[in-house]
């Protein structure tokens, strides 16, 4: 009875496995059709080997969008730390990025040098970290914005640019960094004249005509009482996101074998997060306090 049970099991077993290898040849059959010639079309976007892959996104019309839903000038914290809740959400879900920069509307995002991730293709770079930040700025938007509806949805665009060596890669994140102090401390300048002095927008452009850092610097203590250097910092610098451990406390029930109700104790737990910075990144000093940015294999 049993030697019978079992070779029709078997029996089973054989003739599933048969019909399995027909569909798969059939399916390999399928998908090797006459139309598969199109693929040829598409373009290699492999990013090159062994070099740092930096996406940048840039807010699409964002004047118009501050202006709609009127952000605060010179600088709106809310919209700012909404960029940066946007991409912490980008950092943990693609995890190869090591670090990123942002500041105003634009953010910079960098992958490991020995990224495989999506075979390093330049497109998948590009529309995966776009979605996921616009998406997020979406699905976030209320938590800063308590009192101002989105109007619109938003729009980001997106290049990758890839640098070979750690010195262009820092040289690029400079540039941004220094893009920001060039444009918050204009911003700065000209909407005081705007708001405090009475100026127009065209009056204001053309009193800052020409003029270099120290004039502005001037022109905020002199008028206006406002020493740059005390801006905050995430207005002057920008916000730089790493990876780092972090202590979380969350509360957790115990029960005991002798007791009938649980008791609620604190556990701590190290979790390796994105954690916002507001620091000089132009200086040595940054890179040598995190060295593990720039490992190779990190």
């Amino acid at each position: 009875m049993w030697t019978s049970c079992t070779v029709k099991v078997h029996d089973c077993l054989a003739s599933t496995s048969v019909t399995l290898k027909r569909c798969l040849r059939l399916g390999v059959a399928m998908a090797k059709s006459k139309f598969e010639y199109v693929r040829d079309f598409e373009a290699d976007d492999t990013c090159l080997p062994q070099c740092w892959v930096v996406v940048r996104l840039d807010g699409r019309n964002f004047h118009r969008f501050a202006e709609k839903h009127n952000f605060a000038k010179p600088n709106d914290s809310r919209a700012l730390q909404l960029m940066n809740k946007c991409a912490q959400t980008v950092m943990e879900e693609l995890e190869d990025i090591v670090i990123a920069y942002g500041q105003s509307d634009e953010y910079s995002f960098v992958f490991r040098r020995k990224s495989n991730w999506f075979k390093r293709r330049a497109s998948k770079f590009m529309t995966h970290v776009a979605s996921q930040f616009a998406s997020s700025y979406v699905f976030y938007w209320k938590d800063y914005f308590e009192d101002q509806p989105l109007l619109y949805p938003p729009g980001f665009d997106g290049r990758v640019v890839v640098y070979p060596s750690n010195q262009t890669l820092k040289d690029y994140l400079s540039w941004r960094q220094a893009d920001c102090h060039i444009n918050n401390l204009y911003n700065t300048v000209f909407w005081a004249l705007i708001q405090q002095s009475g100026l127009t927008p065209v009056q204001a452009k053309d009193r800052l005509q020409g003029t270099l850092a120290a004039d502005k610097n001037e022109i905020l203590f002199s008028e206006f009482k406002i020493n740059y250097n005390n801006e905050p910092l995430m207005y002057r610098k920008g916000t730089v996101l790493i990876w780092q451990k972090v202590d979380e406390v969350t509360t957790k029930e115990v029960k005991l074998p002798a007791e009938m109700e649980g008791k609620k104790m604190a556990v701590t737990r190290t979790r390796t997060k994105p954690v916002l910075l507001h620091c000089d990144i132009i200086g040595d000093a940054f890179w040598k306090e995190h060295p593990e940015i720039l490992y190779e294999d990190s």
